[in-house]
């Protein structure tokens, strides 16, 4: 059978490597029509004054408070960005809570030291366990799924959520913004966050126990802490019309900070698995969301878009560096690494998981407006 070519979007570069898509009429994909319905009009409705009015109500509320909020620092331009504003824009008290799951660069590392001492703040560090990291991190290379961040994703927003929980702190600043994450990732190579997935596959292809490991289901996240105990997760690079490349040059003139190659790679498995195991693996680029957030909020052409994703991901000698040093620390082999990766492709379908309640709850969370971004 011929292999029939990707229908490209003709407003940006989503494509039918995502099983799910659709199009309109005109060629546009559901993507873009979602954006335009759901996220375009609302970011019409904030701006910075709205971001200093939340200030002044957060300051108010943790004035008895060591800290008025906590922050998720991975050393990404979106984070780093996101800590100098709220300390110097909005004028809070942040406490920057860094979650080590032992894959960060050392440039990653470098710009985080940066940005805290050059604006005085307390920075606290939140080291996963090794041997489970690297357990459970080796379990899901095993599984064959697409979504090999998983386990760094959880071990972070956990250990952010549950950090915050117990020691008081209701206000959680993240840099996720509509500007660069508009065009959510499709749900079949990236799949959310799944506890009871993430156990199942654990079970299987581990060995140690996860006795220490970050751990943060649905439930807990957002009935308990969110609707018990009151923490609020708040995007503020969403109120001031964030513009990346303007991010980095301020970034890089205030702190010295230095750029990555692309987003996320920051981290030396996020980049493997992003530039090389799932462009091979399976077939998709996750460059093409990310550049068609761009688009659409007007940061870069989709020429320009075009241009950027026939270029690799990362150069092949770096990325097979990355995996004979991922291989080492795994503790195996760079073949064996090789040979995983060969394996029969699988899905979340082949393990236990909570697709169903999750869809419903997402589905939730978009008709009260929490989530805007297209999910299906």
């Amino acid at each position: 059978m011929t292999k029939q070519p990707l229908k490209v979007c003709t407003n940006c570069i989503m494509d039918s490597s995502d099983p799910d898509i659709s199009f309109d009429e005109n060629g546009v994909c559901d993507f873009c029509n979602s954006y335009k319905r759901n996220i375009s009009p609302n970011s019409d409705k904030k701006n910075y004054d709205d971001l200093i009015n939340m200030a002044t109500v957060i300051k108010e509320k943790s004035k008895n408070k060591k800290y008025d909020c906590i922050i998720g620092m991975s050393g990404g331009v979106d984070s780093s960005y996101l800590t100098y504003i709220v300390k110097e824009k909005m004028g809070l008290r942040p406490l920057i809570l860094m979650v080590d799951t032992g894959w960060n660069l050392n440039v990653t590392n470098e710009n985080v030291k940066k940005i805290v001492e050059t604006l005085k703040l307390d920075l606290k560090v939140i080291k996963v366990d090794w041997e489970e990291m690297k357990d459970l991190q080796l379990s899901f290379l095993k599984s064959q799924v697409p979504y090999q961040d998983l386990p760094q994703d959880h071990a972070i927003f956990a250990g952010l959520y549950n950090y915050a929980i117990e020691n008081g702190i209701k206000y959680v600043f993240t840099g996720a913004n509509f500007s660069t994450e508009g065009v959510k990732p499709p749900h079949e190579w990236t799949y959310v966050n799944d506890i009871k997935l993430i156990k199942d596959i654990h079970k299987k292809y581990g060995k140690e126990t996860l006795k220490t490991f970050p751990l943060c289901g649905m439930l807990r996240n957002r009935i308990y802490y969110r609707m018990i105990k009151g923490m609020k997760v708040i995007h503020p690079l969403n109120f001031i019309g964030f513009d990346k490349e303007k991010a980095i040059e301020e970034l890089s003139e205030k702190f010295g900070w230095v750029r990555y190659e692309n987003k996320h790679y920051e981290n030396i498995f996020t980049r493997f698995y992003e530039g090389y195991y799932l462009p091979e693996k399976f077939g998709y680029d996750k460059r093409k969301c990310y550049f068609s957030s761009e688009i659409l909020s007007n940061q870069i052409t989709r020429e320009e878009a075009i241009d950027l994703i026939s270029t690799q991901p990362y150069d092949r000698e770096i990325a097979m560096n990355d995996l004979e040093y991922i291989a080492k620390r795994l503790g195996i082999s760079s073949d064996e690494l090789l040979n995983i990766i060969k394996q029969e492709n699988k899905t979340f379908r082949d393990y236990k998981n909570s697709n169903s309640i999750l869809k419903l709850a997402i589905k939730f969370a978009m008709f009260v407006g929490v989530e805007k971004r297209n999910f299906r």
